[in-house]
């Protein structure tokens, strides 16, 4: 009897009596309810769509509702094996530029077939090539093991677009390979036909060399031009496969308008220089329109400075309106009394290379040289400079407060020049980036004996 006492003032004092406990109950089954709805209705993570198929696990002996719809769900996998497939394809190529240095251009050279002149007129630029397909193959690899590191199978997570912009520079270089197919082609041929030791090399190594497939050299020659042709066509598989608010569906799409306009450029030139061969054909628009003329800009600007392209680097380019001033005083007027006309610009920076070999890898290093290149527009078809190219290491680049739509940039004991552009931010980061190299290079102190002459001209302190 004192037991059951307790034990009631223990449940009295514990405020729960039946009826609590029962709306209790039937409020945790209410709530229980209502996730199941939720979860039997919950929308695809992909589209938003809600009838989802049920996955059944047979371990367990339950089913449990799919986070994806089965569109999605086909669309991810459509996506995985097109980044797969573009990955696994840049290894073969790559496969196939080493087979093509190592079976015949080393053997070749340390046989003394040919003369150093004649193996770089039939292979060309192949060890650039080389260099940069194993710089893009391990990014891109880094990209794959860090998703599947990361849980992530469908590789959703892997940016192919924004990765082969960072490496959009190796598209000049298999523009300088396609250009000179032709001549190697028929160079090896008359080579062949005059070396009887050449052609017994050739036929041997494709008939007993088993790294070779049993393909001859020409072949393997022509790995470029089909990779670069193949380009655009892996990157509009990823495209259809990646919804439109994927990070990676703009860069993807940029990716693919850059290759294109290079391909239409290359065969422009081709018809220039009279050969018959073409690469696949694409449907231009405006916006490649506009990139072919900036990479005809960009081979004028080199051939001027005469740097080697894969020491080059393009730092900037575009339009902007140029004005000379009769003299220091065209602060005080305005630049409103400046007579401006529109130019084309490039921003150029030398960078030097680790080694000089021909058939090692070439490293960029410190920049050694900058300058601006000023291009008047096309006129008859062609592109004229205004003038040489402004070297920064003689320069002096400055800005003033009352004129911060503009900023002058003055050689020293020459010209003086007034930039702007349309828009004062890009104004403004045309001047950070030409200040920066011009303060990196030259004598500091002839350009610190040439700034009181540049100071006088105006009261006003340019920074």
């Amino acid at each position: 009897a004192t037991q059951t006492k307790s034990a009631d003032v223990e449940r009295a004092d514990s405020g729960i009596g039946q009826m609590t406990a029962r709306k209790w109950r039937n409020r945790a089954s209410e709530t229980l309810s209502s996730l199941q709805a939720w979860e039997a209705h919950r929308p695809c993570t992909d589209c938003g769509e809600r009838d989802l198929p049920v996955e059944t696990d047979v371990q367990n002996c339950n089913q449990r509702r799919a986070d994806l719809c089965e569109k999605c769900h086909k669309r991810r996998t459509e996506r995985k094996e097109s980044v797969l497939e573009f990955v696994n394809t840049e290894a073969s190529y790559g496969e196939d530029l080493r087979i093509i240095k190592e079976e015949f251009y080393l053997p070749m050279q340390a046989a003394g077939l040919l003369s150093q002149e004649q193996l770089l007129g039939i292979f060309s630029n192949i060890q650039e090539l080389i260099d940069l397909n194993e710089n893009f193959l391990e990014i891109l690899q880094e990209e794959i093991d860090q998703a599947f590191d990361q849980g992530d199978d469908d590789l959703m997570t892997v940016c192919i677009g924004e990765v082969f912009l960072e490496f959009v520079n190796m598209l000049p270089a298999f523009q300088t390979y396609c250009l000179q197919q032709s001549s190697s082609v028929n160079l090896l041929n008359a080579l062949e036909k005059e070396k009887e030791l050449l052609r017994i090399f050739l036929n041997v190594s494709q008939n007993d060399n088993t790294a070779l497939r049993r393909m001859n050299l020409r072949s393997f020659l022509m790995a470029p031009l089909q990779r670069v042709t193949k380009y655009p066509l892996l990157l509009s598989r990823i495209i259809k496969a990646t919804t439109e608010y994927h990070p990676d569906h703009g860069s993807l799409r940029e990716a693919k308008s850059r290759i294109e306009s290079h391909l239409e450029h290359i065969n422009m030139k081709t018809k220039q220089e009279g050969n018959t061969w073409t690469l696949r054909s694409f449907r231009q628009d405006s916006k490649k329109k506009r990139e072919v003329t900036n990479i005809e800009m960009r081979e004028t600007a080199l051939k001027t400075v005469g740097w080697l392209r894969e020491e080059t680097r393009f730092v900037m380019e575009g339009s902007l309106q140029l004005a000379q001033p009769p003299d220091g005083q065209w602060v005080k007027k305005g630049s409103k009394t400046l007579k401006f006309q529109n130019m084309q610009v490039l921003l150029l920076v030398n960078m030097k290379r680790v080694s000089e070999s021909s058939l090692e890898s070439a490293e960029p290093g410190p920049v050694k040289d900058a300058v601006l290149v000023l291009i008047r527009d096309k006129n008859n078809g062609k592109f004229h400079l205004l003038r040489e190219p402004l070297r920064l290491s003689n320069c002096i680049v400055s800005t003033d407060p009352d004129c911060d739509d503009t900023f002058e940039l003055i050689e020293i004991r020459r010209e003086a020049f007034v930039f702007r552009d349309s828009d004062r931010a890009r104004t403004h980061h045309w001047f950070r980036q030409i200040r920066r190299y011009s303060r990196e290079l030259g004598s500091w102190k002839k350009r610190r004996n040439a700034l009181p002459n540049i100071m006088i001209s105006t009261p006003h302190t340019r920074p």
